[in-house]
């Protein structure tokens, strides 16, 4: 089959690879039909993880059951499915209490397992025309319709974006009425803030500086922060402050909470420092989004972190970085009694919530694609996206797609 294999810093190729094959009871093999490629992939393709030439890369994945061992029960060949990045066991003491992104039995050297990333267990990814799925059962989706109709690339992000960025809401605490803000406007943090106003927020903010990315923010019904402006967190104060039905509900001494109750961090260890940065990037500051959500939030609020902080990560600018080290105003945390949730989201936890918003028409994750595209041209579609221009803002590889001929 062909599959997309990391090489080396910066290069993917579309390669011939063995077929998988089923190696346990409870496996499955599917025919993928949609495989997304995620900003986490960057991380792997520019060299800033352990990633290991030969690996395949992909851990948003759907497609059709072509083959089931003997041990499936509740899937059978035919059956159209999504599956979450997380491959998790189901009975281990973790995946028993909902925490399937920290499973204990998937991956011999970690507590936690993916498809096609690095540090995540032995597992092949799915941009791909197969994919071995373990414990099919517990793992697979089951989605209605046909391949390819008008919600397939809807049903694709259920695999990790759509539940991350939901995921990122639930750890804010965003409820009816919260005033929300998410750094970062990527994928998960485009969805994280159309969660937040799934979820009743009153105001969302969403700090970024691509364009592109700007336009969609606004499009969607939230309120774009280009950082470039100047500082983000008194663009918002301020916005805030200039609001007079804001101010005129305010009681004396309310002033003093102008910030945000709510913070998502969707960008992570590869934020830039805003000082002298352009719309396509500047100078890496890893704490940057930390460090100015914990001055927006308000006393008593809350920030989630979904944008990944890794370790090792050789690429990094000084020893402590390279080992996910880095210093955070943890005084000031304190001081304002800010809650702080981060980690993998246990996507079982949402999906099949999430897919029944997609099927009653109420959610639409897939305005954030920009680009579907045949397996052959993941490689370009890999350093456009990295270089976040020519309106990349997430991409979506058809395996089962012919290459159009070149004239």
């Amino acid at each position: 089959m062909l599959a997309v294999v990391y090489k080396q810093n910066s290069q993917v190729k579309v390669e011939e690879v063995e077929d998988p094959k089923v190696e346990a009871p409870t496996d499955a093999i599917i025919r993928v039909t949609s495989a997304g490629i995620c900003g986490s992939d960057l991380h792997m393709y520019e060299g800033r993880t352990a990633s290991k030439a030969g690996q395949v890369f992909g851990h948003e994945n759907m497609g059709v059951v072509e083959q089931v061992g003997p041990g499936v029960v509740g899937i059978k060949k035919g059956d159209r499915v999504v599956l979450p990045f997380n491959i998790a066991c189901g009975t281990c003491f973790d995946c028993v209490r909902g925490r399937t992104e920290a499973c204990l039995v998937a991956n011999p050297d970690a507590p936690h397992a993916g498809y096609g990333y690095a540090g995540m267990g032995p597992y092949r990814g799915g941009q791909a025309e197969l994919l071995r799925v373990p414990w099919a059962d517990f793992n697979c989706l089951k989605l209605p319709g046909q391949p390819g109709d008008a919600l397939e690339d809807d049903f694709l992000l259920l695999s990790d974006v759509f539940p991350t960025a939901y995921h990122g809401t639930e750890l804010a605490n965003v409820r009816p009425g919260s005033t929300v803000a998410v750094f970062g406007a990527g994928p998960v943090g485009l969805l994280a803030g159309y969660c937040a106003l799934l979820r009743g927020a009153s105001e969302v903010y969403v700090v970024d500086s691509v364009p592109e990315r700007l336009a969609k923010v606004k499009e969607m019904g939230a309120i774009p922060i280009d950082f470039t402006k100047g500082d983000p967190v008194k663009q918002i104060i301020e916005l805030r402050r200039k609001n007079p039905l804001i101010m005129g509900a305010l009681r004396p001494g309310e002033e003093k909470a102008l910030g945000v109750m709510c913070g998502i961090d969707a960008v992570g260890y590869q934020s830039r420092d805003n000082k002298g940065a352009d719309a396509h990037g500047g100078k890496e500051k890893p704490t940057q989004v930390l460090e100015q959500l914990v001055e927006l939030v308000n006393p008593t609020g809350s920030i989630g972190v979904v944008g990944v902080y890794i370790a090792p990560d050789p690429g990094a600018s000084d020893e402590n970085a390279k080992q996910g080290i880095y210093p955070l105003p943890w005084a000031k945390v304190f001081d304002k009694g800010i809650t702080v949730g981060t980690g993998q989201t246990p996507v079982k936890r949402y999906n099949y919530f999430l897919r029944d918003l997609i099927i009653a028409g109420r959610a639409k994750p897939s305005m954030i694609v920009s680009h579907r595209l045949p397996l052959s041209d993941a490689p370009d579609a890999y350093q456009k996206f990295d270089a976040r221009k020519d309106g990349y803002t997430k991409v979506i590889l058809k395996p089962q797609q012919r290459p159009k001929a070149r004239a």
